[in-house]
């Protein structure tokens, strides 16, 4: 610190602001967590995402994302409260989101809105926290698709032998349209 508070003596106010702003941007730089789109990780962390909600959700095909939900998941949900564990997960998808075809809802990525953020310990990534927006619809027949909600979802993802599991979700700030 003692040398650039000596190089900044030692230029021009014009140079000293050039120093500062590389500095600054350097800092910034390395402070920023989120992964690029374009990573592995976010592209993975994309692709569960889909099979979570496209598959699980809204076709209802659930063989489909069991393997990546931790027995222990904890689901966080502003208006239907907590519930704990595998099987509770699943039987609430099947008996409020699977078990109506004439009235189903269907849940939608807002696109541009999915942000991932790597978890490492001493270096190596153990997990990641998914978050984002969606809307969620309801499929009715003979008619259009209509938006009943929009909310903001965190999920925490473990990499447990080289597998990811969704370990906790927080669905939360549901807004009727």
């Amino acid at each position: 610190m003692r040398s650039l508070s000596f190089l900044l003596r030692h230029i021009s106010v014009k140079n000293t602001r050039i120093v500062a702003l590389a500095i600054v941007l350097i800092f910034a730089e390395n402070s920023i967590a989120q992964e690029k789109t374009d990573s592995e990780l976010f592209q993975t962390l994309k692709e569960l995402d889909a099979i979570i909600f496209i598959n699980g959700f809204n076709k209802c095909q659930h063989v489909d994302l069991e393997p990546y939900i931790s027995d222990d998941l904890e689901f966080y949900h502003d208006q239907g409260g907590l519930s704990i564990g595998k099987d509770i997960f699943f039987s609430t998808i099947k008996q409020n989101i699977c078990s109506n075809w004439e009235y189903k809802p269907i849940r939608k990525l807002v696109e541009g809105t999915l942000e991932v953020f790597p978890l490492y310990s001493n270096g190596k990534l153990y997990g990641a926290i998914q978050k984002g927006i969606h809307e969620f619809y309801i499929k009715e027949p003979n008619k259009e698709m209509y938006l009943t909600s929009t909310a903001k979802f965190t999920h925490v993802w473990m990499l447990t032998d080289n597998s990811w599991l969704l370990k906790r979700i927080l669905s939360y700030d549901h807004q009727s349209p």
